[in-house]
């Protein structure tokens, strides 16, 4: 979740898998006393949309994503299965993004890149006054996305890496799906799938 001073946040991928995990999400909100504009959904894997159905219950949002991920939210109940998860109703998404598009909440801005490889569909989203990258599951710590499900390509993601995140500069700070945060600066030098 992003919030700003304005108080108005957006909720990202909540992988809320039951019911004290949905309790945190939204006593986070209460207590900072948020208001929940959006909810974004970087792609459609299961574990990036188990909370979408709660988040539309509770505050009415329509899930926001990339039209290309569209057999992930169609098959997420299959998917879901194959890791004994037990998803509520799936919310499609009814808003959509493309590459270079803007979200804004509050008084904040979210540059869309487009950045298929781990899964048709991805994007990463970019804020450039305060420099970071919440990333999804196409870059972490010292390790990328996988490439061996449904869609995932090692050379689009590479490319998606290559062309969407690396032209950043150094000192952005990346927030992965999974995983401790980094920085653009420190995976181009230290990440051992980067030529």
């Amino acid at each position: 979740m992003l919030s700003d001073g304005t108080g108005e946040c957006i909720i990202i991928d909540p992988g809320c898998n039951d019911a004290r995990e949905k309790n945190e999400l939204s006593s986070y909100i209460d207590e900072n006393q948020l208001k929940p504009v959006a909810l974004v959904n970087t792609h459609f894997h299961v574990d990036h949309v188990l909370g979408n159905h709660f988040v539309f219950e509770r505050y009415n949002l329509e899930p926001t994503g990339h039209k290309a991920g569209k057999m992930f939210w169609e098959t997420a109940r299959e998917f879901g299965s194959v890791f004994n998860l037990e998803l509520d109703e799936i919310k499609r998404p009814v808003h959509f993004v493309e590459d270079g598009d803007e979200i804004t909440f509050g008084q904040s801005t979210l540059e869309v890149r487009y950045t298929p490889g781990h899964a048709d569909g991805s994007v990463c989203l970019v804020n450039h006054p305060q420099k970071f990258v919440i990333a999804g599951d196409v870059l972490f710590q010292t390790s990328i996305g996988r490439t061996d499900l449904p869609t995932g390509d090692f050379d689009t993601l590479m490319e998606s890496i290559r062309e969407k995140l690396f032209t950043l500069e150094d000192d952005y700070t990346v927030y992965p799906g999974h995983g401790p945060k980094t920085s653009i600066g420190f995976e181009r030098q230290h990440n051992p799938f980067i030529e």
